[in-house]
């Protein structure tokens, strides 16, 4: 488990909850700072790394652990 500075849990959301709430929080970190996001919504693996590739942000960490995914992102 990477170190994080804010966590997220967006488990039980759909689509397109979870990338909307991610982009918010994602907006209100400084440069550096890592958000640990949680999601339950398998559509979250395909979209949080293209929403990471569209605010210049980084995947420092990815895994699935009983049925929830577990994104830790540092703001670029």
């Amino acid at each position: 488990m990477a170190d994080f500075d804010v966590e997220l849990d967006t488990s039980g959301l759909n689509c397109p909850m979870p990338v909307m709430k991610t982009k918010k929080a994602l907006k209100g970190l400084d440069d550096g700072q890592v958000l640990h996001m949680i999601a339950t919504d398998p559509a979250t693996h395909e979209d949080i790394p293209g929403l990471c590739e569209e605010m210049g942000c980084e995947i420092v960490e990815s895994n699935e652990e009983g049925g929830s995914y577990h994104f830790y992102i540092k703001k670029g």
